[in-house]
């Protein structure tokens, strides 16, 4: 595959990267290291206030790549997934309250063990939020995740699944959120980007590192692990997605370090690797 060369124009800060920062100081932060576009969670949003954020982001003139996170459809009881479906609807008024277009979801894991049951219950929520979706034209981006959270996070384990799903309603406003993390060890990795044609609502980087030092909290900044990123990248391209490309690391060490220089780093090296 040709390579392409890569800037600065699709840069996006996933705000879970700098966790210590609310969203004003992820905001301020991307502004002044020149970084285009941020990925915001609900719970900092909350907590800095919807309607302050949303007039940091129209002053700013700052892009929401998108708004982390939806889903979490699985349940005991039908009073409770109704509660969760509820919560969805408030997160696609949020992300509209945002000007982002995509509202990010994490399915959620089984209540019990009977993991075909959940999965059929994700299935239903969709059915409940797409036309909430559409009225406010927020697009709603399932991200499969690793295999080894199918038990506390999400039922939806692999980049085939989630396009299976996409497919099975053909919902405009239905598409996948592939983040390099949860899709690299995948033989069919390849072809299903290239199943993903005109449904990517997302692509998330980050590293595997070699040993994984945490199973939450081990995400590795780019060039030190073990990803083939530049190609991943190169082939979600091909498909013809163009939009944000999020840096999303979750790690105590990172965390750890003043944020500014995250940012600095995190630029380097994704100009270096991706």
């Amino acid at each position: 595959m040709q390579q392409k060369s890569i800037n600065l124009a699709r840069l996006s800060l996933n705000q879970a990267t700098i966790d210590q920062w609310d969203a004003r100081a992820a905001i301020e932060g991307c502004m002044r290291a020149g970084i285009p576009s941020i990925g915001l969670w609900r719970d900092k949003v909350a907590r800095t206030g919807l309607a302050k954020t949303a007039r940091m982001v129209h002053d700013t003139g700052i892009q929401v790549s998108s708004l982390c996170r939806g889903g979490w459809f699985p349940a005991a009881t039908a009073s409770e997934r109704q509660t969760r479906i509820q919560d969805n609807f408030r997160a696609i008024e949020e992300a509209a309250e945002l000007q982002t277009k995509v509202l990010v979801l994490v399915c959620g894991p089984a209540p019990d063990r009977d993991i075909h049951a959940a999965r059929a219950m994700v299935e239903e929520a969709l059915t409940q939020l797409l036309p909430v979706a559409h009225q406010y034209d927020i697009s709603l981006g399932i991200e499969p995740l690793h295999p080894m959270y199918a038990a506390d996070r999400s039922v939806i384990t692999s980049l085939a699944e989630a396009n299976q799903l996409v497919e099975k309603f053909n919902d405009s406003h239905l598409g996948v959120v592939i983040d390099t993390f949860h899709v690299w060890w995948d033989v069919a990795v390849y072809e299903q980007i290239a199943r993903a044609r005109n449904h990517i609502l997302g692509f998330h980087i980050s590293d595997w590192l070699v040993p994984l030092p945490d199973v939450l909290l081990g995400r590795g900044m780019m060039g030190d692990g073990v990803i083939e990123l530049r190609k991943l990248r190169q082939a979600v391209d091909a498909t013809g997605y163009s939009g944000p490309i999020e840096v999303e690391i979750f790690n105590q060490a990172i965390w750890d370090m003043p944020g500014d220089d995250v940012l600095e780093l995190l630029k380097r090296r994704y100009l270096e690797h991706v």
